[in-house]
């Protein structure tokens, strides 16, 4: 795309504007980067001391019998159940980043039960996992606020309404799929 793009560009005579705006949009970058940086080892240090203090293990049992509802194969399984439920919790607070190495822990507690075919609960896992309820947005506010947004937090009805109804729906299409599945290849 880069070469695609300057090779337009002297074709077209416009090379210094693709320049400046390939020069340009690097800095933003960066300057996004840097300025979400700090907002995300915040909320990642908030979760660390959620979890040092026995918080997410309080937040983790009020999750349980839903996430049970859920991962029923694996109610008993301290391991994968501790994982989802640290997972679910990050998510809950927006914390897409500190979410990620209790996702990726659960998922592989999961695959030693699979026989190299993803069970139901692991499809159930990714779905939760990326279309997650988020009580506080912080990724998406720490990007408002950078934008300069005066109130990066008034958008929580939209996302509060748009995440329930994304795990809602994906939450009902694994149901609906893996019973399918498992009649197709059952019949």
């Amino acid at each position: 795309m880069v070469a695609l793009s300057l090779l337009f560009a002297v074709g077209n005579g416009t090379l210094q504007e693709v320049s400046a705006a390939a020069v340009q949009g690097a800095s933003d970058g960066v300057e996004l980067c840097i300025s979400m940086a700090g907002t995300l080892c915040l909320w990642s240090g908030v979760m660390e001391v959620l979890r040092r203090g026995g918080a997410l293990r309080a937040l983790s049992a009020a999750l349980r019998p839903v996430l049970s509802l859920l991962y029923p194969e694996f109610r008993k399984n301290e391991e994968v159940m501790g994982a989802v439920s640290a997972n679910v919790s990050a998510n809950l607070l927006g914390l897409g980043n500190a979410a990620t190495p209790f996702g990726i822990k659960a998922a592989c507690a999961m695959a030693k039960h699979c026989s190299g075919t993803a069970s139901d609960a692991l499809c159930m896992l990714v779905v939760c996992n990326t279309a997650s309820i988020q009580l506080i947005p912080t990724t998406v506010a720490a990007v408002r606020a950078s934008a300069g947004s005066a109130a990066p937090l008034d958008i929580l009805p939209a996302v509060w309404l748009a995440s329930a109804l994304s795990v809602t729906a994906g939450i009902l299409a694994v149901k609906v799929l893996s019973g399918i599945w498992r009649d197709k290849w059952n019949a």
